[in-house]
């Protein structure tokens, strides 16, 4: 179990940022238009058709990317995506926006 969990681990950490979407969320996050919540997921702070379809995508790879984590370690999808919530929000630049415990919007 230890192992599987150190698995889980490492795998989120790739999902920090998707390679072909690397710059753009990055952007984005910086900018102000995309926040990162609690459950895993970006949501869309500034909206613009632009801004809604990168959070679609990157939403929908980590969807998928969490239900293969969920199936490799049998841990529940959410559980998996919380894990990659607190990754994603610890490794995230400053005035890049998340959500904190209460679900507010803070700046890092």
């Amino acid at each position: 179990m230890k192992s599987g969990f150190l698995t889980v681990l490492a795998v989120l950490g790739t999902l920090i940022a998707f390679p072909a979407f690397a710059l753009e969320l990055h952007q984005a996050r910086s900018s102000g238009m995309i926040g990162e919540k609690l459950d895993g997921y970006a949501a869309a702070i500034k909206a613009s058709p632009e801004v809604n379809a990168l959070v679609a995508d990157v939403n929908a790879k980590r969807k998928q990317e969490y239900a293969r984590i969920s199936k490799e370690n049998g841990q529940p999808v959410d559980v998996v995506a919380k894990l990659a919530a607190a990754q994603i929000i610890n490794a995230l630049e400053s005035g890049s926006p998340y959500q904190d415990a209460n679900g507010n919007w803070k700046t890092r």
